[in-house]
């Protein structure tokens, strides 16, 4: 039941975006410039780009699932890791380079390893909030001032959503 539930998670998004994309592709043609032609050359090169990338990200999650030992994953992130799966999280997170085509699939195939959603939340807001690998051209254009007070301002913000989502966890059955 659960896999046939995980198989069906992307139909309804899949066809959402579908419709989207069949939608604008009837605009673009109505308009009878060539727009349609154009977009379509637009997202192959966009495929092209990121085809790499998401490869590799989803290869990096499915090594993950078969890798790395059960009882590692319990211990340092799973459910039972607590506030140190939280912090695992938080660090890992901000660490992780690259957008949500990588850290996405991390965290996609580190949840079907046995990792709680508590330190996955934490490590998906400290990916979203720290981005460490974003800081030099943060601090080039922003400031030193300006990064330093929005790191500081957001520093506990992951581990918080972490623990929020361990007690939502146990409140949605």
């Amino acid at each position: 039941m659960a896999a046939e539930r995980n198989k069906n998670r992307m139909l309804v998004p899949t066809i959402v975006m579908a419709v989207i994309a069949l939608v604008l592709f009837v605009i673009a043609w109505s308009r009878g410039q060539g727009e349609h032609v154009t977009g379509i050359r637009s997202a192959m090169m966009l495929t092209l780009q990121v085809a790499p990338l998401l490869v590799c990200a989803f290869l990096v999650a499915g090594f993950i699932q078969v890798l790395l030992p059960q009882d590692l994953i319990n211990r340092w992130v799973g459910a039972e890791a607590g506030m140190r799966g939280i912090l695992m999280g938080t660090l890992a997170g901000g660490l992780t380079p690259g957008g949500p085509y990588v850290s996405l699939p991390i965290v996609a195939g580190l949840i079907r390893a046995g990792a709680g959603t508590g330190t996955m939340v934490a490590f998906l807001t400290s990916w979203s909030l720290w981005a460490v690998a974003r800081l030099p051209m943060e601090i080039g254009i922003l400031g030193w001032r300006f990064t330093a007070v929005r790191l500081l301002s957001t520093a506990l913000f992951p581990p918080i959503a972490g623990m929020l989502a361990n007690i939502v966890t146990k409140l949605i059955p």
